[in-house]
């Protein structure tokens, strides 16, 4: 499926290697609420989530799969056939969610997701794609206890970097720095570097939250300034048209922000959450597991409330 800028051609030139340009964002005919929409056709919200969600270009997790490199493949070939760009993201690390605990879970093993990783890199390939380097990998080493395990953590993730660097040349790769709100800039700049930052074209901010882009952008900003050197980055704005109240786990009152593009402040405004998709069994969806789509939350952020 295609998805462009209203009278515009959205030539992704700035955001992949110039040779790898592709005419727009590839949208994910199988994303959770299309899907939805699909099996519920005659729900009364069925025609406000399509337009509004499901016909967006929304980024598509991949997490444990013994066939992580076919699986990866398949996906991105289906965007290389009409020359669009797909957004993919790597979620998988061991412990991963240490701090929220509603997506726990990962590779059981950090030879078992130096594996994983590897052959999602070389699913991508040659092709382009936007890659988001596993969500929370950085920030939530505030959680973690052991010294040996934010040492194995960075390793994973330079690790990570140097697969999409090798083996997936044109694809636009971000490491996950959390957000505004979590880490300070020099803290997390220092994180950055140590997890390969300089393999790969640079940061992710926002993911699954609700910090404005201006906030986000501010927080870029000095990253790079305490990074010493100016890296690109990408900013999650799939539910933060409202911005955010403190809490991160299914809020009231939040809205879909700017729908997919490149610039903005950015190298691009992502949708890297699927808008309706829960965040764990709290907020305004105390039973709705993490990773469930609602059409309720959709209609929520649609709304904005």
């Amino acid at each position: 499926m295609r998805w462009t800028v209203p009278a515009v051609l959205l030539l992704l030139a700035s955001a992949v290697p110039a040779h790898a340009a592709t005419t727009g964002f590839y949208v994910n005919p199988d994303s959770a609420p299309a899907v939805w929409v699909r099996d519920n056709s005659g729900d009364s919200r069925a025609s406000a989530i399509q337009s509004a969600i499901a016909g967006q270009p929304i980024a598509r997790w991949f997490g444990d799969d013994a066939d992580i490199g076919g699986t990866v493949g398949s996906y991105v070939g289906a965007a290389a056939s009409h020359n669009l760009l797909p957004v993919l993201v790597a979620y998988n690390l061991p412990e991963r969610d240490v701090c929220g605990g509603e997506s726990s879970g990962g590779a059981s093993s950090g030879g078992a997701y130096e594996t994983w990783i590897s052959s999602f890199a070389a699913g991508v390939g040659t092709r382009a794609a936007v890659v988001v380097i596993e969500p929370d990998g950085l920030a939530d080493i505030s959680c973690m206890t052991s010294s040996s395990d934010v040492s194995d953590r960075l390793t994973m993730l330079a690790f990570a970097a140097r697969m999409f660097h090798d083996k997936a040349p044109n694809a636009s790769a971000y490491l996950d720095a959390g957000h505004a709100g979590w880490v300070d800039a020099n803290t997390m700049a220092g994180r950055l570097n140590s997890a390969g930052v300089g393999d790969v074209r640079g940061f992710a901010l926002n993911v699954s939250n609700f910090y404005t882009t201006t906030s986000s952008i501010d927080y870029a900003d000095s990253v790079n300034a305490a990074l010493g050197h100016t890296v690109g980055f990408v900013i999650d704005t799939s539910r933060n048209g409202n911005g955010s109240n403190g809490e991160w786990c299914n809020p009231a009152g939040r809205k879909l922000g700017t729908t997919p593009r490149t610039g903005g402040g950015a190298d691009m405004l992502l949708w890297i959450k699927t808008p309706g998709v829960s965040d764990g069994q709290c907020g305004v969806a105390p039973t709705v597991p993490a990773g469930q789509f609602s059409p309720d939350l959709a209609v929520r952020l649609i709304n904005g409330t």
